[in-house]
């Protein structure tokens, strides 16, 4: 991508709707999964864990081969068939429950699926920006695509909670499906300018291009400092993830429309902070910037546990709401500095790598920790569970801000 492109150009703004409107149904998803466990199958925190580790098992097992395969070939094609493919996994939950078949192993095994599917599609995704956008645009765009995904953060958990109450939890991941189709017409639509596929890879080869990732991500890039953070920042974000739906929904007894609102004021958090993100990194600094947003979640969490403290109705929603909007605050401001700083350090034939490289410990992380959390959570109490994952996330930020990272600044 030529350094003097325009922002946004035509392509960015198809790759920004695809990815938005695909957004706005994972989040209705997320959301009725965890209803379609506590509710419908009168599941316990535990089988949350186990759900939401299978979600993520696919990082952990194909991630890294992934990685190195992607950076071979071209990125448009495997964004759109990884799209259809997860709209056709996603009607077979509907389809299941209507014919009475869906248990929840049988969602377990849906789940691992879509869940390989979309690490190969997440991949492509990351891989492809870079070619779409010029550098000095880049930390823009991700703020672009943060902002819309913080809206889907909002609507998606309240639309969730609607379709759930009117429709059922089955029915409501059909939105999902549809936003996937829209996904992979929008995406095919893309005029990416990308290399031919290199010839295929031998199984010595794929070993020694991960190994090689992995070595540019610890040692040579100067990535090693935030990419250990953001391991610790992914461990209190599983315990968040499994707690959190068992904590609302009966803990505090709150319907499934007060957990949804939950859900948007962690959208609404998170649209603030996207808004925001430029101008706070030309402030302080990308790396002062993450450090923040770190101090910020911590905080977050410690008001999530507050609500729990004598308070029902909606006045606990209120309270864990606000928790939800500073947590979601702190993701809406951190993540494009994340992501713009390592694309920025990274070459072009190592993006695919780097990224899924990350991702893939950052949720394996997530596959070893929601199941002990959601074991921790049923024998030991839910609030106890949440001040675990607010010592991580303050720990995480200290650890940072002791790092020479604290300087960094990337071009905004």
């Amino acid at each position: 991508m030529s350094s003097g492109a325009k922002f946004p150009s035509r392509s960015f703004l198809l790759y920004w709707r695809a990815e938005a409107v695909s957004g706005l149904g994972t989040y209705v998803t997320l959301f009725a999964l965890q209803t379609l466990v506590v509710l419908t199958m009168h599941g316990s925190a535990a089988q949350v864990g186990w759900l939401n580790a299978v979600r993520w098992l696919p990082y952990l097992v194909v991630g890294l081969v992934v990685g190195a395969i992607v950076d071979h070939r071209r990125r448009q094609p495997i964004m759109v068939a990884t799209d259809w493919v997860q709209a056709a996994l996603l009607v077979t939950i509907p389809l299941m429950w209507w014919l009475g078949l869906l248990s929840f192993p049988a969602l377990l095994v849906i789940v691992l699926v879509y869940g390989t599917a979309s690490v190969i599609h997440g991949a492509a995704a990351v891989a492809l920006l870079p070619r779409l956008v010029a550098r000095q645009h880049l930390q823009r765009a991700h703020a672009r695509c943060d902002g819309t995904d913080a809206a889907a953060m909002t609507a998606g958990p309240a639309l969730g909670g609607l379709l759930v109450s009117a429709l059922g939890a089955p029915v409501a991941v059909l939105v999902d499906a549809a936003s996937y189709v829209y996904s992979a017409i929008t995406v095919s639509r893309i005029d990416a300018a990308e290399p031919p596929p290199t010839a295929g890879a031998t199984t010595k080869g794929l070993l020694r291009e991960i190994v090689h990732g992995l070595r540019w991500v610890y040692r040579s890039s100067g990535l090693a400092s935030l990419a250990l953070a953001t391991h610790g920042w992914f461990v209190g974000n599983a315990i968040i993830g499994v707690v959190l739906a068992p904590y609302a929904l009966n803990t505090l007894g709150m319907t499934a429309f007060q957990f949804g609102v939950l859900g948007a004021a962690g959208g609404i958090g998170a649209i603030l902070g996207a808004a925001i993100t430029t101008r706070v990194g030309l402030l302080l600094g990308t790396g002062r910037t993450i450090i923040v947003c770190h101090v910020i979640t911590t905080a977050g969490v410690l008001v999530m546990i507050a609500a729990g403290h004598g308070l029902s109705g909606w006045a606990a929603v209120a309270v864990l709401g606000a928790g939800q909007l500073l947590y979601g605050l702190a993701m809406g401001m951190s993540n494009s500095h994340e992501m713009s700083y390592r694309q920025l350090v990274t070459p072009d034939d190592l993006q695919a790598r780097t990224n899924t490289t990350l991702r893939s410990l950052n949720r394996a992380v997530m596959v070893v920790v929601a199941p002990v959390a959601g074991i921790l959570a049923d024998g030991w109490g839910m609030r106890p569970t949440l001040v675990v994952a607010a010592i991580i996330f303050g720990l995480v930020a200290a650890g940072l801000a002791a790092t020479s990272f604290r300087t960094v600044r990337a071009p905004i």
